[in-house]
């Protein structure tokens, strides 16, 4: 059984740092699309920021067992197949990539304007003001949420388990659910625990070393 906990952690650090690496990519994009076209944005575009607002909200309203249902064609399409640890990272990814790309938004806006107000005056591009002015500013902000994003993924793989995602939820169904093994559930609890505690104080170090 250790060995089958072991590789079960294995997977789901796997999937849960890979999709939170590109959900953090492509949310990072999406954020400064919003923050740009926004109301008083750098570059005001309502409507490709109401557009853009609801394909994200859209994409937020599923809950992540239907969501993963409903991708298991792109995801086959992707990569050959939909399930599996591999598989499972597809719908990971777009799953939290939503959520990550609201909260860099709202740590853009948090940016005291004058600060962007002063960059423009001084003949700042709009690159130099997000990538030089707005990020160095938000840097703790967006720490903070690509930590809850990533417990956010850590909670999505283990559901991932249920429907063939492999990782601790699929030990947690297969041997602590259906064989009656509730120590094995238990196990399961206490490394998500474990792994979750160790996300979130990495999290705050990294948090405060930012915010000095």
């Amino acid at each position: 059984m250790t060995d089958i906990l072991t590789t079960a952690l294995g997977e789901t650090i796997y999937m849960s740092f890979v999709s939170t690496f590109f959900a953090v990519i492509i949310g990072f994009f999406l954020a400064i699309i919003l923050t740009l076209t926004s109301k008083d944005g750098l570059r005001e575009n309502l409507k490709v920021y109401a557009t853009l607002d609801v394909v994200i909200n859209t994409l937020r309203s599923f809950p992540f067992i239907i969501l993963m249902i409903i991708l298991f064609p792109v995801t086959k399409f992707l990569i050959g197949k939909s399930i599996g640890t591999t598989a499972a990272i597809i719908p990971l990814t777009i799953g939290a990539a939503p959520f990550i790309a609201r909260l860099i938004e709202s740590a853009f806006k948090e940016v005291d304007f004058g600060v962007i107000q002063a960059a423009k005056s001084f003949g700042a591009s709009d690159f130099q003001i997000i990538f030089k002015i707005m990020l160095v500013e938000a840097l703790p902000s967006i720490i903070s949420a690509i930590t809850l994003t990533l417990i956010t993924v850590i909670g999505f793989s283990a559901m991932a388990g249920a429907v063939g995602g492999g990782g601790l939820g699929d030990v947690a169904i297969k041997y602590g659910y259906y064989r009656f093994q509730t120590e094995t559930m238990i196990y399961t609890v206490l490394i998500l625990i474990i792994l979750v505690q160790a996300v979130q104080s990495l999290g705050n170090y990294l948090y405060k070393i930012t915010k000095k």
